[in-house]
């Protein structure tokens, strides 16, 4: 079944309201960004995460410096590199990681062959900040990959309506979402709850 990571978590409430409703992962946003944490705030939340559930967090152009510390206070499972960084630098950290890339068009996509990580995210193009638009692009893209699907995660624009289509066209193995699940530029428990129950009723198995 198609797994839910509940992204750009700033509050313990919504932490928790994530996990009981069954997602597999949380992301932290460390970039600069209205969801931006800091490494104390995300360690707090990070104590009412359940082994299981996996700690992801969000970097743009990172140095090496503040992976480690992240990786080791918060602390974290996965890297998710959604900036401009290098294949070369990737694969220097040797971290276990995501590398997010925005889809314009095919050539975007097949981008992600250049990286050695251990899971693609596919996102929309961002506006203000990198990713996060909120929009969807076109899931048809995505046919040019030869990615295995258990290495894609989809991103953008997804909300409680219409991820059960995105499953349906992409069939990742993860979905990831977060201004799909807010009001008013701030997490709800009823989207959270609506985005994951929909995920998990309507996904692929």
């Amino acid at each position: 079944m198609t797994k839910v990571k509940i992204c750009g978590l700033m509050e313990k409430e919504h932490v928790e309201i994530a996990v009981r409703a069954g997602a597999d992962a949380i992301g932290f946003v460390f970039a600069p960004s209205k969801r931006k944490v800091s490494i104390a705030k995300a360690h707090e939340l990070a104590k009412v995460v359940p082994s299981g559930v996996l700690k992801i967090g969000v970097f743009v152009n990172p140095s090496k410096e503040e992976l480690l510390t992240a990786i080791q206070e918060v602390p974290l499972d996965y890297i998710q590199y959604h900036g401009q960084e290098t294949p070369e630098f990737v694969q220097t950290n040797d971290l276990p990681s995501i590398k997010a890339l925005s889809v314009h068009n095919e050539e975007n996509v097949l981008q992600a062959k250049k990286y050695e990580t251990d899971f693609y995210l596919f996102d929309a193009p961002g506006t203000d900040y990198q990713g996060g638009s909120g929009e969807v692009f076109d899931w048809k893209l995505m046919e040019v990959n030869n990615i295995p699907t258990e290495k894609i995660i989809l991103a953008g624009g997804l909300n409680p309506n219409n991820v059960k289509d995105a499953i349906k066209r992409v069939n990742p193995f993860m979905v990831d979402v977060s201004s799909g699940v807010e009001r008013n530029g701030s997490k709800d428990k009823d989207l959270i709850q609506s985005f994951i129950r929909a995920v998990k009723d309507g996904g692929v198995e």
